[in-house]
């Protein structure tokens, strides 16, 4: 009875998101309202009062502080950078239906594994779907087809918006953010398998089919790319580390494929060149000499939780950046309303890591996700680990994030790792990426390609086509966990 009573919360959440009636930001809220009189009435831990919950509500207050800019000066320095050059780099596009076949599949695996997740990086909000869409509609594919395209630059969700996902997770998990995203890069790579195949297929129902040497190109582009992103994660931490990682591989694939002239050239550069120099800004504060001095001053209310430091924060440097662009550009005096843009299409993002967050804390301050962890680990012992792809996956398909399950199910799956004996980390990434990942199947990010595909209608069968590929996914996520559990 104890456990159906404290799982409330929860299935407050799940049912609400499930209706399809109410926005994920009311689910949110709805959650929190429901896990206050659970934890002060009904939580294991002795003594959980009224002081407890606003304790633990600061603290999710100050975990939606740090996260926040990451989403509102990604979206600020997008819409001041990016839509600002989009006829420039239109411009410098050549003409899609003048392309030979083999061209034509090349500008689609640029759009869809390199360019979306660049954009997806530095804005996260499908961004990179419709960055994609906006690369391939002119070849006058069928729309179910450009709708997959689309869903495919969402697959590296855990450095989507500057890593802010991960940071959240990290922070649920009181472990170094860099740490969680280096042990989710193996689950990564082996999905992206999973995705390269259905790219393969969809290519080839697409028309577009290749000689053997291609296909093997394209896992060489996939491979280096998740090599050089381990890197910068290693070296700069998930924040900075795709937009590092994958600046320098578009330029290369860019000049490989389009082979421009000077005048193209010359307008690539000058549409590129606000993301060039904040990149460079940003890998220059992550080295050790520079990043020393701009950790100071830092805000640190709680111990175990991240510190603010404005100096050194992604979010400061995409704000200053958004504003530098706008003064170069002559775009001085559309601040003000680019940056409540930026507040309107972000906002109810930020209302549901705070929410979340908070409902995360008021669960673990009362004791309610280690006494399910250990309830878990009681039943099913190791075994319990193997039920977490599956229920994090299918809440992040509901939730359209993996925000949603990394609060709700996070300090549990902690806590079962402690207690079952496992690395932290690893049960942390298992849980992070099925959430993340599978989110590329939700119906919202469905719903927002097919609109950018002009293929409303067409989603029952896009869902058909993917449906293999999320059970591949999934079963190959339950099998790292069961490698888990065998290594103990």
């Amino acid at each position: 009875m104890p456990y159906l009573i404290w799982s409330v919360p929860t299935l407050v959440v799940i049912a609400a998101i499930a209706s399809g009636r109410v926005s994920t930001v009311t689910a949110a809220a709805l959650g929190v309202l429901a896990a206050v009189p659970v934890a002060v009435w009904a939580g294991p831990q002795a003594g959980f009062a009224l002081d407890g919950v606003m304790q633990a509500l600061l603290r999710g207050g100050w975990i939606g502080v740090t996260i926040a800019p990451y989403i509102l000066g990604g979206l600020l320095f997008w819409q001041l950078a990016a839509r600002a050059a989009a006829p420039e780099a239109a411009s410098a596009m050549p003409d899609a239906h003048r392309l030979p076949t083999r061209a034509r599949r090349r500008l689609v695996f640029f759009a869809c594994f390199l360019v979306g997740p660049f954009a997806e990086s530095a804005t996260g909000f499908g961004v990179g779907m419709l960055g994609t869409v906006a690369m391939i509609r002119p070849l006058g594919l069928a729309p179910r087809h450009v709708m997959i395209f689309a869903l495919l630059s969402q697959t590296l969700i855990p450095w989507g918006a500057m890593g802010s996902g991960t940071m959240l997770a990290a922070a649920y998990t009181r472990m170094p953010a860099t740490d969680l995203a280096l042990y989710a890069m193996p689950l990564v790579a082996l999905l992206m398998g999973v995705w390269l195949l259905l790219f393969w297929r969809t290519a080839r129902q697409a028309g577009l089919g290749a000689a053997r040497g291609e296909y093997a190109a394209e896992a060489g582009w996939i491979a280096a790319a998740l090599a050089l992103l381990a890197l910068a994660t290693w070296q700069l931490g998930p924040e900075t580390a795709l937009l590092a990682a994958y600046g320098p591989l578009i330029v290369l694939r860019f000049l490989a494929d389009e082979r421009p002239d000077a005048a193209r050239l010359r307008q690539a550069v000058h549409a590129a060149l606000p993301f060039v120099v904040l990149i460079g800004a940003l890998v220059l504060t992550r080295m050790p000499a520079v990043a020393a001095r701009l950790r100071q001053p830092a805000f640190l209310p709680y111990a175990d939780l991240p510190a603010w430091q404005p100096l050194f924060h992604a979010g400061s440097w995409l704000v200053a950046g958004g504003v530098l662009t706008a003064l170069w550009r002559g775009q001085g005096r559309t601040l003000p309303a680019q940056a409540a843009g930026a507040w309107r299409t972000g906002r109810n993002a930020v209302y549901t890591v705070f929410l979340f967050a908070m409902m995360a804390e008021i669960l673990t301050a009362a004791g309610i996700s280690q006494a399910f962890a250990r309830g878990m680990f009681e039943a099913l012992q190791a075994q319990a680990i193997l039920f977490t792809p599956v229920l994090s996956g299918v809440f992040g398909i509901l939730a359209n994030s993996g925000n949603a399950p990394n609060s709700l199910f996070m300090p549990s799956q902690v806590a079962l790792a402690l207690q079952a004996g496992f690395s932290v980390l690893a049960v942390a990434a298992i849980q992070h990426v099925s959430g993340s990942q599978l989110s590329l199947f939700s119906p919202v990010r469905m719903s927002i390609a097919a609109g950018l595909a002009q293929g409303a209608g067409q989603e029952r069968a896009v869902y058909v086509a993917l449906l293999p590929y999320a059970l591949a996914a999934a079963l190959l996520l339950t099998l790292a966990a069961g490698v888990l559990i065998g290594l103990g």
